[in-house]
């Protein structure tokens, strides 16, 4: 019977303890998080808005830039 009582614990044990392990340290580490406020997310979200549309207006000229560039070099033959 000795022997009996040191044998590992069978393996959905094993797993279901390593499951909750997991799950015990998510909540765990939500709890140290800082979350943003409100304000700061409205001025994060326009800036990271802002920053798009001056990020894709340059690539709009260059674009147009190569366009008039190629319809000038196509023009010469």
């Amino acid at each position: 019977m000795a022997a009996d009582s040191k044998k590992k614990p069978n393996i959905f044990k094993r797993i279901g303890s390593k499951i909750a392990s997991f799950f015990k340290g998510i909540a765990s580490e939500l709890k140290k998080v800082t979350w943003p406020t409100r304000k700061q997310v409205i001025v994060n979200t326009i800036s990271v808005l802002a920053f798009c549309l001056v990020v894709g207006l340059i690539i709009w000229l260059c674009d147009a830039g190569f366009q008039a560039l190629t319809t000038l070099i196509e023009s010469w033959r």
